[in-house]
């Protein structure tokens, strides 16, 4: 096997990502396969070996007894993908390490790796842990919701949306403070995660027919100055302009007439009912 590099180079570092996941080069994809980078787009995090990784991760913290559950979980998955390969993994790791007796160091070995996929698997970590009730479930969540990488950042909201869900009016609470933060990516973490219909992942059924409970979260990033921010809130609109059309009218409107809704998200949010 291929002695990995003691130091990595700049022009593996400062990389932009091949455009196909057949262009990846061969040199990147044998340390995104150890944990020694992380992926930088979509092409790069859907061809990483998550078996491989899991290998090289376990031997780093003696986790390698895990390793057969790990590859059950993946016989056992039906037509696998990344993401279900992330969910497998951390269902593993939270189910053996993840208590509370064990938990913190777990998640700090996860929080802390080079790898984006190792702490993904820690948003499952939190995500699965049985144990954490809601605030505790979204302090630990949050340092993900603000990870230097956008697939953690999607990641995190995911693990922890199905709770959100079953605790509704408590999430929202809390995730209107979330919308007031300083830092962009939790700001929109509060509106990602609560998407009445959301990308990969269950619909919010109660948020399709009452989308009005989340306005503690939307009135305060009606005008943010972040694009990322902006095109979640506006795609959160669209989401509960397909059930409450007469709803997200109204709360366009009346942002636009008081000014301070930003025309992106107004253009955005609008989008399916203005193409009917």
């Amino acid at each position: 096997m291929k002695k990995m590099p003691a130091t990595i180079p700049d022009s593996i570092l400062l990389r932009k990502g091949a455009r196909t996941t057949r262009d990846v080069p061969r040199d990147v994809l044998a340390l995104l396969n150890v944990g020694r980078i992380e992926s930088v787009n979509l092409c790069e995090w859907l061809i990483v070996d998550q078996r491989r990784l899991a290998e090289a991760v376990f031997a780093e913290h003696d986790w390698a007894d895990l390793l057969a559950e790990v590859e059950a979980a993946f016989a056992s998955t039906p037509k696998r993908t990344a993401l279900k390969d992330i969910i497998a993994i951390g269902d593993v790791l939270a189910r053996r390490l993840g208590g509370k007796r064990t938990f913190a160091a777990t998640y700090r070995a996860l929080l802390g790796h080079p790898s984006d996929i190792v702490r993904s698997w820690g948003a499952y970590l939190v995500g699965r842990g049985d144990w954490l009730d809601l605030p505790a479930r979204l302090a630990r969540i949050r340092p993900l919701a603000a990870d230097r990488n956008a697939g953690v950042r999607e990641i995190a909201w995911m693990a922890v949306r199905n709770h959100l869900a079953a605790e509704l009016e408590p999430a929202i609470a809390l995730l209107a403070e979330w919308s007031l933060d300083a830092d962009p990516n939790i700001r929109r973490f509060a509106s990602e995660a609560t998407r009445p219909r959301g990308v990969w992942c269950r619909h919010i059924e109660r948020l399709k027919q009452e989308p009005e409970l989340g306005l503690p979260i939307l009135e305060p990033l009606r005008a943010d100055s972040s694009k990322y921010v902006q095109d979640s809130v506006g795609n959160w609109l669209n989401d509960a302009s397909k059930s409450r059309p007469d709803w997200v009218r109204e709360v366009c409107a009346r942002w636009r007439k008081e000014g301070k809704g930003a025309e992106r998200i107004l253009k955005r949010g609008l989008r399916t009912l203005n193409k009917a």
